[in-house]
C-alpha cells in the first residue's frame, strides 16, 4: 500500500503517516465515515469530500443483501453505483453476523444466518467474503472473523480466535489466488481477535503477521469490556503490529477514545457515533456535547460551534436547528450530520498537525481539559 510514515511522536506511539489506494491517498490518523448501506446517512459524496472525508466505510453484509451483487455488477462496482471515487472500505459483515444473535450459526466453514429483511437464509464463506468484496470494488476488504462479547471465558475467546485465524488464512490464500475485476488494486486486512486475553491476542497477531496483510485491524472492542481493559489491549495489540503498515481499531468511538488511541499507536478509525448521533440532536463541541433540542437554545443566535466552519455553523443559529429537530424537519438531520462529520474529520487533521509538530500530548491535553470539564457541567446542568 506505499504506507510511508511521515512523523512519529518522540514521547508516545502517536505518528502520522500516508497511505495510496489507486483512488487516492490517504493520510493518517484518519477517520472515516461509515456509509453502511453505501451512503453516509443523510450526505452526498459532495458533502463528505466538503467536510474534508479522505476515505469511507460500507459494508459487505448489507450490500450483499440489498442492492444485491447483481446490481452492483452492473455499475461496476459501488464506487459508481453511489458516485463516491475516493477511497472505500469495506467491512466483512463478521460484526453485524454477530449482532444478528438468534438469527445465526456459526461453524467452522462459515456463518449461516437469515436476513433481517426478509427472513431469507445465507451463507457466508471466507472465500464467498472475498468474492463478494472484488465485486463491491472496495480499496480495502476485510477478513471475516468471529466477533464475541466482552467479557467472555477464556475458552469461548480461544475457540473465536482459532476460527478467526482459521478463516483469516482462507482468505488470505484465496485473495491472492483471484484478481480485482475492475481494473484497479485492492488490498487486504486481517483482523487480530482474541478478547480480553493479552496470549489470545498474541496468538491471533502472529499468525496474521505471517500471512502478510497489508494492513491489521483490532477486532473485538467497544464490545462490553471496561475502558481499562480497552485501553490496555490497544496498547498491547499495536505493539505487536508491524510500524510500517496501518493500524486499525474497529468501532471506536468517542472523539476522546481517538485521541487515546492515537496515542498509542492507532491509524484508522470508524464509528457511528458521529452519525447516529447528529440524527437524535447530540452535537459535537471542544467544549463538550450539547442536545439541540433543549429549550436552552430556543432564542440562541449563536452557531454550533463560533469557530466552525462547516455549512451548518456558516448559515444556521441553533435556535433554527432546535426549531428543525422540534419539527422533525429532515434539514435538522442533514445539518447537523454535516457538523458532527466536519467535527471528527478536523479532530484527526488537527492531531496529525500537531504529530507533524512534536506537540500531540499537549494537544490532547488541552482537548481532553476543555471537552470533558465542559461535558461534565452541561451534564450536571
Amino acid at each position: 500500500m506505499n504506507f510511508k510514515i511521515r512523523k512519529a511522536d518522540p514521547i508516545c506511539k502517536a505518528r502520522t503517516a500516508e497511505f495510496r489506494t489507486e483512488h487516492g491517498a490517504v493520510q493518517t490518523p484518519i477517520f472515516m465515515p461509515i456509509g453502511t448501506i453505501g451512503t453516509v446517512k443523510t450526505l452526498s459524496p459532495d458533502d463528505l469530500i466538503e467536510q474534508g472525508a479522505q476515505i469511507i466505510l460500507a459494508n459487505t453484509y448489507h450490500l450483499y443483501l440489498k442492492p444485491g451483487v447483481e446490481v452492483l455488477k452492473e455499475f461496476n462496482g459501488l464506487h459508481n453505483f453511489v458516485n463516491w471515487y475516493g477511497p472505500l472500505l469495506t467491512d466483512s459483515g463478521g460484526f453485524q453476523v454477530y449482532s444478528l444473535n438468534q438469527l445465526r450459526t456459526i461453524n467452522s466453514e462459515g456463518v449461516e444466518f437469515k436476513s433481517h429483511w426478509d427472513g431469507s437464509a445465507h451463507f457466508f464463506t471466507p472465500e464467498g467474503v472475498v468474492d463478494f468484496q472484488r465485486i463491491i470494488g472496495s480499496d480495502i476488504m476485510m477478513v471475516l472473523d468471529q466477533c464475541i462479547p466482552n467479557p467472555s471465558d477464556f475458552a469461548s475467546a480461544e475457540a473465536a480466535h482459532e476460527l478467526t485465524l482459521k478463516w483469516a488464512q482462507q482468505s488470505r490464500e484465496y485473495f491472492l489466488s483471484t484478481r480485482p475485476i475492475y481494473g484497479f488494486k485492492q488490498f487486504q486486512f486481517g483482523i487480530v481477535q482474541g478478547g480480553t486475553y493479552p496470549k489470545l491476542r498474541k496468538s491471533s497477531a502472529d499468525g496474521l503477521l505471517s500471512l502478510d496483510f497489508e494492513g491489521y485491524a483490532i477486532g473485538g472492542l467497544a464490545v462490553g469490556e471496561s475502558v481499562d481493559d480497552r485501553w490496555q489491549i490497544t496498547d498491547f495489540c499495536t505493539d505487536l503490529l508491524p510500524e510500517d503498515k496501518p493500524r486499525y481499531l474497529m468501532g471506536v468511538g468517542k472523539p476522546d477514545d481517538i485521541l487515546t488511541a492515537i496515542e498509542l499507536g492507532v491509524d484508522m478509525f470508524d464509528c457511528v457515533i458521529p452519525t447516529r448521533n447528529a440524527r437524535n440532536g447530540s452535537l459535537f463541541t471542544s467544549r463538550g456535547v450539547i442536545n439541540i433540542r433543549n429549550a436552552q437554545f430556543i432564542k440562541d443566535k449563536n452557531p454550533i460551534e463560533q469557530d466552525c466552519t462547516c455549512f451548518a455553523c456558516q448559515n444556521f443559529s441553533k435556535a433554527y436547528l432546535r426549531h428543525m429537530f422540534n419539527v422533525n424537519e429532515i434539514l435538522g438531520l442533514r445539518l447537523a450530520t454535516i457538523h458532527n462529520v466536519r467535527f471528527y474529520l478536523s479532530l484527526v487533521k488537527n492531531a496529525r498537525q500537531a504529530i507533524l509538530q512534536n506537540a500531540f500530548g499537549d494537544f490532547k491535553n488541552r482537548f481532553f481539559e476543555k471537552f470533558n470539564t465542559s461535558q461534565e457541567r452541561e451534564t450536571a446542568i
